[in-house]
This record gives C-alpha cells, sequence and structure tokens, in this order.
C-alpha cells in the first residue's frame, strides 16, 4: 500500500524462540493445586516450583544448569502442613525465598550452598527445613512478594482480607491492609511507596503503605473471573488483566494518579477463558501477557500512554503456570531481551527465549582505503565493552584495557594536499635584517573575493648610505607593486600589515589604475543597493495592503457571525413558544379526554 506508514520501534520484530525437550527441566510433579497463583517463580540461579506431593505441602528448587530429566527423588523444601501456593525470590540474594501455603503460614528458606537434585548420600535426598516462621494471617495465604528496594521486606496476602508487610530479619508483621473481600493479586510500584490491588469486590485499589490506606479506590474489570494487576516500573503506570460482562479478556492501562477509568478504555484481547498473568519488562517498556490454558504468550510495547502490539508466541502446548527471569539473568551475547519458563502438561518446565534481531557491525573502511593511507576509528554498537563481533562474550576488563593500548606509530606517509583555489604568487627579495622596517614577502592576492587596500600619504623615503646586495629577482609577469600598500588577508589567523619598502618596488601606471578603478566600483555597488532598497519598500507597501484586506474581510466576517448568531436566538424563541403552545394543547386534550370520561 502506498504512503503505509510503519512505527518505529527497536522491539518490533521480537519473536519467541523454544526449547529442545532434551533441554527443558523434565520429570516434575508439579502442584495441580486450582489457587490462582503463577506456580512457578525464577531467578538468574534458580527455579522454584509448587510440589505435588502427599503429608504437607512442599515446593521444589531446580538450579537452572541441570536441565534435563531430573532424578525419581529430589530434595525438597518441607515444613508446611498444607499445600504450598505461591513463592517468591528475593531480589538482593539469589538463595533467599518466601512461601505462602494453605495453612496460613509464611516461611522464609535459604537454599544450602552448592545445591544439586542429585545426592550422593547413601540415605537418599535430605529435606530443607525453613529458617524463619511468620504468623499472623488466620486464612490461607494466597500470594508472597518481596519489596523491590528495601531488603528482607516481604508483603503477603490471604483469606482474611488483609495484606501483610513482614520485616522477615524480626519476623513482626509491620504494616496491614484491609480489604472487603479477597485479594487477587498485588504489586509494589517502582519506588516500593505505593501498591496496587484486585480483589473479589472488582476493585482496583492503590495503597500508600506506610499510612496503610487506599488513597484511590476505582471500578475494575467488571468480570466475574479473577483479575490481575502489574505495576509498569519507572513508566508509573499501572497495566491490569481481567474479564468484561461477556467473558472477553481485557487488558487495561491506568494512572495511579487519576485511576477513575483506564486510559483509553479497556482493550479487548480475545473469549479464551484462562486468565492474562501480566509480566512487566522496565528495559525494554514492554508487556508480557501469558494466557493459563492456552500456549500463548503475547507482548506489547508501552508508547506515549499506549499499550501497542508487537507480536505474539503460539505454542500448541497449554500452560498452568508462567515465570520470568529477572533481567540480570538473560543471555545478552544471543540478543535475549526475556526469558520466560512455561509449565507443560504438569511434567517439564519449558524455557523460552525473546530475542531481539539485531544487524551485524558495519566495517568503518574498505581494504583499498585502509591500503591507501586512510585511517578511522573502530565501529561502536551496544555492549562493545562487554561481547566481541563474533557474539562470545568477553572479559569486561581485556576489553577496557584495549582501547588504553597504542600501537607504535608508522613512518609518516607523505599525503598530497588538496588543491587549493589559484593564487597570484609574488617574487620577493631578500632584505638585511638590520633594517628598522623588515621586509616581508606579500601574501597571495586571491581572485575569488576583492581585497583591502590602503594607501598612506606619500612621504619622502631617504635611502640607506651603503645599499644592501639584493639576490637579483626571479623574472615573472607583473612583479613590480606600487608603493607602501598594506594587504589585509581574509585568512583565520589575522597577520599583521605588511608593507613594501618604497626604496625597492617600483610604480606603473597599470597598477596606479587600477587602484583609481576601486571608487568606480564603489559606486556601481552603492546603487545595486540603492535598487533593491526601493523594490523592497515597494513589496513592503503592497503586504501592508494586503493586510488592510484581510482587517476588513475579519469585520465581515464578524457582523455575519453576529447575524447568524441574532437568527439562532431568534428561532430558539420561536422553537420554545411553539413547544409551550404544544404543551397547552396537550393539556386541553388531556382535560377533554377527562371530562369525556
Amino acid at each position: 500500500m502506498a504512503g503505509r506508514f510503519v512505527r518505529a520501534s527497536k522491539y518490533r520484530h521480537i519473536f519467541g524462540r523454544s526449547t529442545k525437550k532434551e533441554l527443558c527441566y523434565d520429570n516434575l510433579h508439579i502442584s495441580k493445586n486450582a489457587w490462582d497463583s503463577n506456580i512457578i517463580k525464577a531467578n538468574p540461579v534458580y527455579l522454584a516450583v509448587n510440589w505435588e506431593s502427599g503429608g504437607g505441602g512442599a515446593f521444589a528448587v531446580i538450579p537452572l544448569s541441570q536441565k534435563g530429566r531430573a532424578p525419581e527423588q529430589i530434595p525438597l523444601f518441607r515444613g508446611h502442613t498444607a499445600p504450598v501456593l505461591d513463592t517468591d525470590w528475593s531480589p538482593f540474594d539469589d538463595s533467599l525465598i518466601a512461601s505462602g501455603s494453605d495453612d496460613g503460614k509464611v516461611f522464609i528458606w535459604k537454599v544450602p550452598e552448592n545445591f544439586s537434585l542429585i545426592s550422593d548420600d547413601d540415605k537418599g535426598p535430605q529435606d530443607v527445613s525453613p529458617i524463619n516462621k511468620l504468623s499472623g494471617h488466620t486464612r490461607k495465604v494466597g500470594h508472597v512478594l518481596f519489596h523491590p528496594v528495601a531488603e528482607n521486606v516481604l508483603a503477603t496476602n490471604s483469606g482474611d482480607f488483609t495484606v501483610k508487610l513482614w520485616d522477615i530479619e524480626t519476623g513482626e508483621s509491620k504494616l496491614t491492609l484491609r480489604h472487603n473481600e479477597l485479594v487477587q493479586s498485588i504489586s509494589f510500584s517502582g519506588n516500593g511507596a505505593l501498591m496496587v490491588t484486585t480483589s473479589r469486590d472488582k476493585k482496583l485499589r492503590i495503597w500508600d503503605l506506610r499510612q496503610e490506606k487506599a488513597v484511590h479506590e476505582t471500578q475494575g474489570h467488571t468480570g466475574a473471573k479473577n483479575s490481575r494487576s502489574v505495576w509498569m516500573g519507572e513508566v508509573d503506570r499501572i497495566a491490569t488483566t481481567g474479564f468484561s460482562r461477556t467473558s472477553d479478556r481485557q487488558l487495561g492501562l491506568w494512572d495511579p494518579r487519576q485511576p477513575n477509568e483506564p486510559i483509553g478504555g479497556f482493550q479487548t484481547l480475545d473469549s479464551i477463558a484462562g486468565i492474562c498473568m501480566p509480566f512487566w519488562d522496565d528495559g525494554t517498556k514492554c508487556l508480557y501477557l501469558a494466557g493459563r490454558g492456552d500456549g500463548n504468550i503475547r507482548y506489547f510495547e508501552y508508547a506515549n500512554d499506549e499499550l501497542i502490539y508487537l507480536s505474539e508466541y503460539k505454542s500448541a502446548d497449554a500452560q498452568r503456570g508462567v515465570a520470568f527471569i529477572p533481567k540480570r539473568g538473560v543471555a545478552l551475547h544471543e540478543n535475549e531481551v526475556m526469558r520466560a519458563f512455561k509449565t507443560v502438561n504438569d511434567t517439564y518446565i519449558e524455557p523460552i527465549s525473546f530475542i531481539v534481531p539485531r544487524r551485524l557491525g558495519r566495517p568503518g573502511l574498505t581494504a583499498s582505503e585502509w591500503f591507501g593511507g586512510k585511517d578511522a576509528s573502530i565501529p561502536l554498537f551496544d555492549l562493545e565493552h562487554l561481547y566481541s563481533a563474533d557474539g562470545t562474550g568477553v572479559d569486561v576488563s581485556a576489553a577496557k584495557t584495549f582501547e588504553q593500548v597504542t600501537a607504535p606509530s608508522p613512518a609518516p606517509v607523505p599525503v598530497k594536499q588538496p588543491a587549493t583555489p589559484v593564487e597570484t604568487k609574488v617574487a620577493v627579495t631578500v632584505l638585511p635584517p638590520a633594517s628598522e622596517n623588515p621586509v616581508r614577502p606579500p601574501s597571495p592576492i586571491k581572485q575569488e573575493a576583492p581585497q583591502t587596500f590602503e594607501i598612506p600619504a606619500l612621504k619622502k623615503v631617504g635611502r640607506p648610505s651603503t645599499p644592501p646586495q639584493a639576490a637579483p629577482m626571479q623574472a615573472e609577469p607583473k612583479v613590480e607593486k606600487p608603493a607602501p600598500v598594506e594587504i589585509k588577508r581574509e585568512s583565520p589567523t589575522t597577520a599583521a600589515p605588511v608593507f613594501l619598502q618604497h626604496a625597492y618596488w617600483k610604480q606603473t601606471t597599470a597598477d596606479i589604475s587600477v587602484l583609481a578603478s576601486i571608487p568606480t566600483q564603489l559606486q556601481k555597488i552603492t546603487t545595486l543597493l540603492e535598487t533593491q532598497n526601493k523594490q523592497l519598500e515597494s513589496q513592503t507597501d503592497q503586504i501592508s495592503e494586503l493586510t488592510k484586506q484581510l482587517e476588513c474581510q475579519t469585520l465581515h466576517v464578524s457582523e455575519l457571525t453576529k447575524e447568524v448568531d441574532g437568527l439562532k436566538t431568534q428561532i430558539g424563541s420561536e422553537q420554545a413558544e411553539s413547544a409551550k403552545k404544544d404543551e397547552i394543547i396537550r393539556k386541553l386534550e388531556l382535560e377533554l379526554e377527562q371530562a369525556r370520561s
């Protein structure tokens, strides 16, 4: 289509790449509990999975480096007396994890050093016990979430309609946010001072955590199914997913300062029954929506207060749980911007890499240019201090050292200078250094622009008693110049006036005639300027006349506007009178009917 506009975006061509089955995490017993949570959580080192086990709740921790089929028996993190509903990794300690369970307890765990699924102990794998227990909720704990800025601060929401914030070092509940219904999702703001929650009463609430009160409360998604929310980091916007009254999946973008209604209204996605789990990437400003019960992951880019659809990762394998790895864990040398983990058939977990295709590096010179003596600096590109041109990782210190090393300078190569404008060269005799006014060679007179000549008043100049011996002058045309002449050159570096000694130059009639023609040229230029001034004056008069005509037309338009307004008022009054007459007639007809009845 001619004239088609394509929006500029760095991530317009992002795509998802699946992983071969042998490189997935297989032979897992993923929990089949129906509670609405993400089931799995990931960090750059480990992957936490809610485990289907008897005799109380448990979850498993899988090192990301141990891919393939897991052993039949692996060490589990046991301690809860009911199924584990949600887990979350600390953003500041990759071995610290919190869990919430159906037993109403919150446990803090520490992954042992050199943790592995394969055990060499004759007794078999040893389970891990919690290092701290947080008690305060009276019903099941459905979600746990670490604070994004403050260390050892944990938020939990429960079936007792409260959200609590804990100091896990002391084990105390510091703040409590009370709701009217069951809380379905929680999310911290970029600086962690605020929190957004969605609940079963279909309300979207924004909380001031330290004040323990909701600063905004508004109507969210109107559907009967669960809704999710995520705070979009530094963008300071909120994205929500939910359902409409007709069970259509929706996406909403909210301004936390004015959350009366979503920006631009709700965006309808499709009519699939599963909820959408939102994940925000603050680095690329992209929002990922993973649908539960289907194998698709949509991604949108945020720009100008709008979530713009980019593309979709499609798979025939349905997913119940999805987790995204933090930004510090992606493979940048492979142009990976995000990595997700999805559960498949509750038996294995598949990694999905989201990659942005990039162009190859461009050379700074061609072979012929370099062999011809031309040099250029190394072309720069993003992350050039971390990765080499072939895509393999290099040491950061080596990359920085390489920039400081300088190669030995080669012998100077004579390079021809570019051609200069034609100049008039004058041969000058060499004067003795003893003279009071040393003679300097005259600067070349460029033919492109007129030169400024200053002729001082003639005066008698005495000759020295003993004339110096001068070298013979080279025979060139027009080498004689008039008496002392000051020549001003238009060069970047202003030189001192050059005076030629009257004693060593002869005046000629031809040169004096050239100087005498200068006033005539100046007079012509003055005449030309006067003509241009007259033309400008005539154009100014024309512009003034046009301006007056425009003013007259404006006045005429204003008068017509007033007349139209008057007619509108008159018509309105007539319509009002006719309406009154109709009303009176209607009343009379009603009275007549009543009298007849």
